[in-house]
């Protein structure tokens, strides 16, 4: 059963939602690993060593390349992980590189099993059935939309508290109903849903849901959401 710990950010100026996430599951195990898969961003170098300070004392870091690595290297790393941490960048850079490596399918089998995810912009868009909902560019011409699909819900972060930028980006949202059936949740950045199994539930932060057919509803934090 699905185990996803969903973001807009990671944190304030830092990856501490991430961390407080992945806590109970590193805790206590001294020789724990997390399978770091910063694809969707062309610079993950950058990042790699702040990630690894960040996670120090918990886990150690094993950055997944989907260009150099080969898919039983990548699938090793996911095998052997606590959990997989799945931070943001480009949803269509990150989709085509899953695709193009062959490891998507192994991702989701594992995450359908209950291997951890915790995820924050464009890996929480990746958890959903499809990337629809992502703003980036499709720059890398990728063929392949299909997520995840370990929760039934599409995903839009960084959703705007202004009434000016939400008008514009519900609109934008609707778009996609013509088209699709499934709820869209829009997370504000410091929000937090969890998926446990088929709940899913706003832990904290502000989000709305917004339904085919229907009026966009606020979130309550710590309640179930529904389809």
């Amino acid at each position: 059963m699905p185990n996803l710990h969903l973001f807009s950010s990671p944190g304030k100026d830092d990856i501490r939602y991430v961390i407080e996430a992945s806590r109970p599951y590193l805790e206590g195990k001294p020789d724990a690993t997390v399978a770091y898969l910063p694809l969707a961003s062309l610079f993950a170098e950058r990042w790699q060593e702040f990630t690894a300070d960040s996670f120090k004392g918990l886990a150690q870091i094993e950055m997944l390349n989907a260009e150099l690595m080969t898919l039983p290297q990548m699938e090793d790393v996911i095998r052997r992980a606590a959990l997989v941490y799945i931070p943001g960048g480009n949803t269509f850079l990150l989709n085509h590189r899953l695709n193009v490596s062959r490891l998507m399918l192994f991702l989701r089998k594992k995450v359908q099993a209950g291997l951890p995810v915790v995820a924050f912009s464009a890996g929480t868009i990746l958890c959903g059935p499809n990337i629809l909902t992502s703003k980036d560019m499709n720059t890398v011409s990728t063929p392949h939309f299909e997520g995840l699909n370990v929760t039934p819900f599409n995903f839009s972060p960084h959703y705007p508290l202004d009434d000016y930028g939400q008008a514009m980006k519900d609109e934008w949202l609707a778009d996609y109903h013509f088209f699709h059936d499934n709820p869209v949740v829009m997370l504000c950045d410091g929000a937090y849903v969890k998926v446990d199994g088929k709940k899913t539930t706003l832990v904290r932060g502000e989000a709305w849901i917004l339904r085919k057919d229907q009026e966009k509803e606020k979130l309550e934090e710590g309640k179930l959401i529904t389809l």
